[in-house]
């Protein structure tokens, strides 16, 4: 049974990677051939010499490591401030009915302000430096963390509470026990979206005034027409993206190992 499970689970992983696969190289294909027109490939550039520009920043003259550190120091800087205090916030709100009800109309308003507007702004308060990036990037991740941090403290059942209570349990032990638990699964959720947002504020900051970073070589690039560096560097930070999303799950799956599995809860 054990083993007809796991050749299960590996037949439909292999098959589920193929699709994937499969998807990309036909994405590509449409990609080379619509390319061939030269005023097609002016607006949505060539597959290949995005491949090769990539290929350049990190090989040939590998040029693009000072500016991705930036970038990368920018958004995990803002990913994790963003979380923390988003969290922080998140809890003590949900957990002060009070304090809740006097900021709420101020939270919404400062949640509605298009965060974007507000470079400027910190580029005046910070100067044109990494500051002003990571204040920008905080703004967008903080909301995200907060909103589904305060949605999950509130959503613990009410049943559980008064069990937890009758039993003698502190409020120090109504936190550890209770309310993180119950709270965790919705800041991984915030997470995955925090991080694609991180980047943009980061590279969205560096657009409006940078000497360095990859949103910089793309600001460059675009000012000349050069639309496959664009796409070139889009690749690089969708990439990475990626990646700092994947030590996301990774950390999730071990955090929240006493959750049960998807395939255990069609069982139950």
């Amino acid at each position: 049974m054990f083993w007809g499970s796991s050749t299960m689970n590996l037949e439909r992983g292999v098959g589920l990677l193929t699709a994937r696969l499969a998807l990309l190289v036909a994405v590509l294909g449409i990609w080379h051939i619509a390319a061939r027109d030269p005023q097609v490939a002016f607006f949505i550039g060539e597959p290949l010499k995005v491949a090769a520009q990539v290929f350049s920043w990190f090989v040939i003259e590998a040029d693009i490591y000072s500016h991705l550190a930036v970038t990368l120091l920018e958004t995990l800087m803002a990913f994790v401030i963003g979380t923390v205090f988003g969290l922080l916030m998140g809890l003590w709100l949900a957990l002060s009915p009070t304090a809740a009800a006097i900021l709420d109309p101020y939270i919404k308003a400062l949640n509605s302000m298009p965060r974007v507007i507000l470079a400027p702004i910190f580029s005046v308060w910070f100067g044109l430096g990494m500051a002003s990036k990571v204040a920008l990037a905080i703004t967008l991740v903080f909301f995200i963390v907060f909103f589904n941090v305060y949605q999950g403290v509130r959503e613990v059942s009410p049943v559980i509470l008064a069990n937890a209570k009758m039993l003698g349990a502190s409020q120090r032990q109504l936190l550890r026990a209770v309310y993180l638990p119950s709270a965790t699964s919705w800041v991984f959720s915030s997470l995955h979206t925090s991080v694609g947002l991180a980047f943009v504020g980061a590279v969205v900051g560096e657009y409006l005034g940078s000497a360095r970073g990859v949103g910089y070589l793309i600001l460059q690039a675009e000012g000349t027409f050069d639309i496959n560096t664009v796409i070139a560097g889009i690749v690089v930070l969708t990439c990475c993206a990626l990646i700092l999303d994947a030590l996301v799950s990774l950390i999730e799956k071990r955090l929240l190992t006493w959750q049960p599995k998807q395939g255990e809860t069609e069982k139950l």
